[in-house]
This record gives C-alpha cells, structure tokens and sequence, in this order.
C-alpha cells in the first residue's frame, strides 16, 4: 500500500513540474522570444531602408533584385521642382 502511495506522489509531483513548466514557457517565455523577434525584425528593416536611402542619395537610384526582374528607385520629384544641386 505505501508503495502504491509513493508512486502516486511521484506522478503527481511530475505532472505537476510538466504543468507549471508548460505555464512557464506559455507566459514568461514565449511573449519574451516574440518580443525579442519583432524587435531585431524592425530594426533589420530599419537598416535595409537606410542602406537604400543611402544609395539613393549616393547614386541617384538604387537597384533591388525582385524575383528575375530589377527594381529601380529614384528620387521622386514633384513638378514645378527642380532638383537641388550637389
């Protein structure tokens, strides 16, 4: 009988533990991982722009790779607007 009684605490404690592990990752570590992901997302994104802004304003255009076709980007430049001297 006292056997039967340590098996059953041993398998509640465990199930317990696997439990409180699963509500662990659900909302401690999971939120912080997406937060972690969407953070360094933007700031890739922020890179990317400035490096085309960059190119932009280096070259006049910047080329980007879509698929087997090329993106060209230009300034854009409203009419009545003269483009400013460098």
């Amino acid at each position: 009988m006292a056997d039967k009684r340590k098996v059953l605490i041993t398998l509640l404690v465990v199930i317990i533990i696997v439990l409180a592990a699963i509500i662990i990752y659900a909302f401690v570590i999971r939120p912080t991982l997406s937060g972690y992901v969407v953070s360094k997302q933007s700031e890739g994104v922020q890179i990317a722009i400035a490096s085309i802004i960059a190119q932009i304003q280096q070259n006049g255009f910047a080329q980007i790779p879509v698929g087997n076709e090329t993106l060209i980007l230009v300034p854009y430049l409203p009419e009545g607007q003269t483009q400013p001297t460098q």
